[in-house]
């Protein structure tokens, strides 16, 4: 029977991002921070009794709950939409290029079939074109076949409107599976339905790497869209800005990140908020440092910058491999590792903290006796065992950094003492991770550590041997 394992990726890049290294773009050096503006075109791919659809839309538009008209045509919600195509679109295509902004379009394929002039202008601007699906509909009811069948037919119907196939890929309402059917297609560069994140990050499906560039639902005009969504322009501008603004300052401080930006033809190209998006550009436009980035721009710099690596993956090993590699964190105590295997592992346990934690939870449940067996499993420190070299490569590379091998007579003789006083007092060995001290804080932790009664010396020392797990994984893992 498998051991239970959790998908989900609850740790990212971790608490210490990689430094996306974006490109220079001024004198002020390297970029502090990309904000990638996306432009939903979605207008005539919208569900429509005449597209062949059961309903009518009823989503993002002016009509905020409208609900679905089986079997009917909505004329307003149809005009809604058509104003995005009609008039919103120009209206924004007019300010980027006053900007000389690029953007790139997420693009339903039904749709931008139906819009030649649009998808004529997207290309003589340098916008992106990526692909928005072939229909704008909800994927969570699809058996997977149909999905990626729908996905097949707009790769071919986006490369035959646009003339070129898309590199980039987002559903939007998707279901579960759609990030790894379009991984499976391997004609993408990134894929955007992930809201995970700040940064780009790679996840690998069977032998491929496929690189996902998150997008954003909220700094998103779609909430002029939804109930407690953005009322007036300036709530949207004010969004912007403090989003900007933060991770700005993150980016001021070494840490740069990603502004996403989505916007919709039909909802921010009204003139009651346009407004808000040019005061918003200004804003950005105002600072130094600042790459306005195509997301393929994105994708091809990270891809450049920060290429798929291979890593350990503790949560996907087997049994035997996993207790072989992670056996002797807990000295002499392969147990410890044998029940890990069986807990719900995933992503998050792929590195030193989430692995100690792991085999921290096994050690921390078990028996007394047990636990007392791990402690009695340490060596003396500086004994026996260390002067016949029969520690393990762990413990001889622990004392050894504390110079622990290296005692004078006098020293050798004051650790003999405290041990066999420590041992006949506690009935277990003095535990210290040594990798956190000198010599002469060990010998001061032994003289105060020994006047402890047993029972505060047995939880001390069950702490101490869950610190010297923690630094062995952290050198395995090549992790500070």
């Amino acid at each position: 029977m498998n051991p239970p394992r959790y998908p989900r990726d609850m740790r990212g890049h971790g608490p210490n991002p990689p430094d996306p290294r974006w490109p220079a773009i001024d004198s002020s050096g390297g970029a502090r921070i990309a904000v990638q503006i996306v432009l939903n075109y979605e207008e005539g791919g919208e569900n429509a009794v005449i597209h062949g659809d059961a309903a009518s839309e009823a989503f993002l538009s002016e009509i905020v709950g409208a609900q679905p008209w089986l079997g009917m045509r909505h004329a307003n919600m149809e005009s809604i939409y058509e104003y995005g195509a009609r008039a919103g679109f120009w209206r924004l295509r007019r300010l980027f290029d006053e900007y000389r902004i690029p953007l790139t379009v997420y693009g339903v394929a039904t749709a931008l079939a139906r819009s030649p002039e649009q998808v004529a202008a997207m290309a003589e601007s340098g916008w992106e074109i990526a692909s928005h699906g072939l229909k704008w509909i909800d994927y969570r009811d699809h058996a997977p076949e149909a999905e990626a069948a729908d996905m097949a037919e707009a790769i071919r119907l986006h490369e035959e409107v646009v003339g070129a196939p898309p590199r980039g890929w987002y559903t939007g309402r998707s279901s579960i599976e759609t990030i790894r059917l379009a991984a499976e297609t391997g004609a993408f560069a990134y894929i955007a339905d992930s809201y995970a994140d700040d940064l780009p990050y790679w996840l690998r499906f069977g032998e491929r790497d496929q690189l996902i560039v998150p997008y954003t639902l909220d700094a998103n005009d779609m909430r002029f869209a939804t109930p407690q969504g953005f009322n007036a322009g300036d709530q949207f501008f004010a969004y912007l800005k403090d989003s900007f603004d933060a991770l700005y300052a993150e980016g001021e401080a070494g840490a740069a990140k990603m502004l996403s930006v989505g916007l919709h033809c039909r909802l921010v190209g009204r003139p009651g908020r346009v407004m808000a998006l040019r005061r918003f550009l200004d804003h950005a436009l105002a600072h130094e440092g600042v790459w306005f980035a195509r997301r393929i721009d994105i994708a091809e710099h990270w891809a450049r910058t920060h290429p798929p690596a291979p890593r350990e993956r503790p949560s996907e090993m087997d049994r035997a491999g996993f207790v072989a590699r992670f056996g002797g964190i807990f000295e002499h105590s392969p147990w410890i590792a044998e029940r890990a295997h069986a807990l719900e592992l995933g992503p998050a346990h792929d590195c030193a903290v989430g692995l100690h934690n792991a085999l921290a939870r096994i050690f921390r449940s078990a028996s007394g006796e047990e636990r007392l067996a791990v402690l009695r499993a340490h060596p003396d420190l500086a004994g026996k065992l260390a002067a016949a070299k029969r520690l393990t490569a762990e413990s001889t590379a622990e004392q050894a950094s504390a110079g622990l091998d290296a005692l004078t007579d006098v020293e050798r003789t004051r650790f003999t003492a405290l041990n066999e006083a420590y041992v006949g007092k506690h009935g277990f060995p003095f535990i210290i991770a040594v990798r956190d001290h000198d010599k002469a804080g060990i010998l001061a932790a032994f003289e105060r550590r020994i006047g402890n009664d047993r029972e505060t010396e047995f939880a001390e020392a069950c702490r101490q041997v869950e610190r010297i797990a923690l630094l062995r994984l952290r050198a395995l893992f090549g992790e500070t």
